[in-house]
């Protein structure tokens, strides 16, 4: 359950960020967007590996 807590806290993060790109024209808050979204990513592959390695070990 951390890791979602965690999943849940980068993209409130992400927020203001996605305010200022695409209402403001903001294009550092793009890159701080893009950069999110990639962690975001990586969080969620290594969540979904974690959830099938304990699938398979519970087989």
């Amino acid at each position: 359950m951390a890791k979602f807590d965690e999943i849940k806290n980068l993209v409130m993060g992400l927020e203001g960020d996605f305010d200022k790109f695409y209402n403001k024209g903001n294009q550092a808050a793009g890159t701080r967007v893009r950069k999110g979204m990639q962690d975001l990513k990586n969080l969620a592959q290594a969540i979904r590996a974690e959830v099938q390695n304990s699938k398979n070990e519970k087989e």
